[in-house]
């Protein structure tokens, strides 16, 4: 992997993450909104449909030869050996219900590693990008940005964990393990999609585990939380972002984490 090549392609994704983000707001909190349901169940605006445009025509205009795969619009094919990964709004219940802890998410691939990350949430301004060896980065409205660094907090009871949905998560592992698992956490909330994993990234949250995670929900954020200093890894300790859930912590709660957890099938009931 050429560094060149990958930090162009960082700039880009910095710089389409916040663009496609803006789009967002002009239907944030919109009287009106027309929400779509997709086959899955899952709520669809036009606000994703043209986010993603957006992210599309940009790539495609910038990398012509790369692949692109995305929420709303699927795969297009590539010659170079890179494929971007887009979420133009991570958190659409929340967005559609007024809530500002949605982001949209531009991750990069090259093979089957995720080595491009950034991230925007557009009514709060803040957003994180990294790039595998180049470290993970904060940002808020127009700071310059700073080097971003998970805790090193190695207690449960003095940490905090999150996960998007309690309900999916409950119906994956059960009521008592995941009462049990929350119980032995100082703070268990649901900060999640997203927003969950740049708390973590950021160290202001320890964990965050989702029990359903399309490659779209994860290729941004492992690299963001891995350059961080983090763990990004499948329920299975695998650092993978294709199995279908995830688990991002600090490092030193990792395992504790995948322990409490357990393995359990997968449900399709349960969408992000």
């Amino acid at each position: 992997m050429n560094q060149a090549d990958l930090k162009t392609r960082l700039e880009l994704a910095r710089e389409i993450a916040v663009a496609a983000g803006k789009v967002t707001l002009r239907y944030f909190r919109s009287t009106g909104l027309e929400v779509m349901h997709k086959l899955d169940g899952s709520p669809l605006t036009v606000a994703d449909q043209e986010s993603e445009r957006l992210l599309r025509d940009r790539i495609s205009e910038r990398f012509p030869g790369d692949a692109i795969v995305g929420e709303e619009f699927g795969e297009q094919a590539g010659t170079s050996g890179y494929r971007w990964v887009l979420d133009p709004i991570d958190g659409t219940k929340s967005f559609i219900t007024g809530v500002p802890l949605y982001g949209t998410m531009v991750g990069v691939q090259f093979g089957d590693e995720a080595v491009i990350g950034a991230i925007y949430f557009p009514p709060l301004q803040e957003g994180m990008f990294a790039a595998s060896g180049h470290g993970s980065w904060y940002f808020c409205g127009d700071s310059e940005p700073v080097r971003a660094a998970v805790s090193k907090k190695t207690d449960s009871t003095r940490s905090t964990v999150l996960t998007t949905c309690e309900h999916a998560l409950a119906r994956r592992i059960g009521n008592d393990r995941w009462r049990k698992l929350g119980s032995s956490f100082a703070i268990s909330r649901t900060w999640g999609d997203v927003y969950g994993y740049m708390l973590v990234a950021t160290g202001r949250a320890e964990a965050m585990i989702d029990p359903i995670m399309n490659i779209w929900d994860a290729a941004a954020v492992q690299p963001i939380v891995v350059e961080a200093g983090g763990s990004f890894t499948d329920w299975q300790g695998r650092p993978r972002i294709d199995s279908g859930d995830s688990v991002a912590t600090n490092g030193e709660l990792h395992q504790t984490v995948l322990d409490a957890l357990g393995a359990g099938p997968l449900s399709s009931q349960d969408s992000h």
